[in-house]
């Protein structure tokens, strides 16, 4: 019987595909299959859709909007996510979202230890399953952004720093990814299913209709760098839009100098919420800034930059030297 998670015959062609490939301008895509790639003797078989399917019937699953849950169902995505994360033995990995275990199995056949921090009740009983050949892997079921991540870190690593794998939610995207920034936790990487805008704005340049707050926090902390796009049949439901894999590798050394961070977001913040506006009046008019035109047009003086000029035309590095200057008209 034609399940209706997938394409009919007629429109096989449509949707699925052997392997990953190239756009004419060189960006990388994914072609979902249902073919494995996986080597024999591996026990990562949920990324094949009929055994899913099989899973979710087991236990009469049923998705929760409320969750954002998509799960991956090809193991070409899969598996372009854990090269891209360069995972090995010597990782501790914490899984956002781990779903029914699809992904988890792939972690824990290449990470020293995998921790998964899954919020949906209803899944712990199927990932006690679905995981339950493997001993390097522990389920907390909480809130990701609620768990105190030094601790884990500190208990499940040593305190060593972590890679972080998901695929996210697509309406809890930024507080997660920004709260695992700002919280300083130790952090060697983030890599990342989320919506393709949204990982288009993280790795955006000034003056694109993508640059706004998001790219310039994200690449405050990190280097952004999306790794593959993901068309919506390989996910189950499918999501009503398309999907990419970014890798946010973390800065050792900040890229920038910075007197006062909370400063700097304060104003890049207010520098966006009316992008249109030129940045003296923003800044001037912003709720929680007390900065007259004059000291704005003053540090924009200092700088070379026109007093005229609107926020998205700044970089990261002419936002942190606006803070510093600003900051010391205080």
């Amino acid at each position: 019987m034609q399940n209706s998670f997938f394409p009919s015959k007629q429109n096989k062609g449509q949707g699925f595909a052997k392997k990953p490939g190239r756009t004419a301008n060189g960006e990388s895509y994914i072609n979902c299959s249902r073919k494995s790639g996986r080597m024999r003797g591996s026990m990562a078989t949920l990324g094949i859709p009929s055994n899913t399917i099989a899973v979710l019937q087991k236990y009469n699953f049923n998705f929760q909007k409320k969750f954002g849950q998509n799960f991956l169902i090809d193991t070409h995505v899969l598996e372009k996510i854990i090269g891209a994360a360069n995972i090995t033995k010597q990782d501790c990995v914490v899984e956002i979202g781990p779903g029914i275990g699809t992904m988890t199995q792939y972690l824990a056949e290449s990470a020293g230890n995998v921790v998964a921090v899954e919020i949906d009740k209803a899944l712990i009983p199927i990932l006690q399953d679905t995981l339950s050949e493997y001993d390097n892997v522990e389920v907390i079921n909480e809130d990701i952004l609620k768990v105190d991540l030094q601790k884990l870190v500190d208990e499940k690593n040593g305190g060593r720093p972590i890679k972080v794998v998901a695929n996210l939610p697509y309406y809890i995207t930024t507080p997660i990814v920004m709260g695992l920034f700002e919280s300083h936790v130790p952090l060697q990487s983030i890599t990342i299913m989320v919506q393709k805008e949204v990982a288009e704005r993280m790795q955006a340049g000034p003056g694109s209709k993508d640059y706004g707050a998001l790219s310039l926090a994200v690449q405050f902390y990190s280097k952004a760098e999306i790794v593959a796009n993901v068309p919506p049949n390989c996910f189950i439901p499918r999501p009503n839009v398309g999907s990419a894999v970014i890798r946010l590798t973390r800065h050792s050394e900040p890229t920038v100098q910075v007197n006062d961070e909370k400063l700097m977001f304060s104003i890049i913040r207010a520098s966006f919420n009316q992008r249109r506006k030129m940045l003296t009046n923003g800044l001037a008019n912003a709720a929680g800034l007390s900065f007259s035109k004059e000291s704005i047009r003053e540090a924009l003086l200092a700088m070379g930059v026109s007093e005229n000029v609107r926020g998205e035309a700044l970089t990261l590095e002419q936002f942190a030297q606006l803070s510093n200057l600003l900051g010391g008209m205080k």
